[in-house]
């Protein structure tokens, strides 16, 4: 069962033991706050007539009252040099949905239930740690192909350190100086 509520000016989607960051009500931490319904979903049944709703109780524990991130506000005007930066951070306050409708969820005033999706996120928690340790498993495994790698790139540097040597050996007479190499150009394009 859940149920649409409203409350500062905004709509939230509720069912019990949700926590929800909403606009700033005035109301002490630990105690309750009755939000007004817009539309019930049961099962089947759906009642989205707002008059009708709002009879059905929807209940809430306040559970702290804090300012939220701050929002920057900057107002500019092209070629006026006009800028301004200003911030903001809104009062919110942090409930939990206790009730709704018949609906009841276990929770303690001050305190958040424990939600049903921790147990399921710690389940993935522990193959992404496997997957971290066969990460580094196969990381040591590459090393030494590395290293391998590296080996067979080593003849080939020895066999252009070889050429450098054969070139060194041929005679001077072989060897043309270059301002010979472009006359002969010319003269071949003549």
């Amino acid at each position: 069962m859940y149920a649409i509520v409203k409350t500062g000016g905004k709509q939230y989607k509720v069912a019990p033991g949700d926590i929800l960051e909403v606009e700033k009500l005035e109301v002490e931490p630990g105690k309750k706050v009755e939000l007004e319904a817009i539309c019930i979903v049961d099962g089947d049944k759906v009642e989205a007539d707002p008059a009708k709703a709002a009879k059905t109780k929807v209940e809430a524990v306040v559970l702290e009252q804090f300012k939220g991130e701050k929002q920057l506000v900057f107002k500019f005007k092209k070629r006026k040099n006009y800028k301004k930066m200003r911030g903001h951070r809104q009062n919110l306050t942090r409930i939990q949905i206790a009730v709704v409708g018949s609906a009841k969820a276990e929770v303690k005033a001050g305190k958040p239930a424990a939600k049903k999706d921790a147990p399921a996120k710690k389940a993935e928690e522990k193959p992404a740690a496997e997957k971290k340790t066969a990460a580094k498993v196969e990381a040591a495994e590459k090393k030494p192909a590395s290293k391998a790698a590296t080996a067979e790139k080593k003849p080939a540097a020895k066999k252009t350190a070889a050429k450098k040597d054969e070139a060194a050996e041929k005679p001077a007479a072989e060897k043309k100086p270059a301002a010979k190499k472009a006359a002969a150009k010319s003269e071949d394009a003549e």
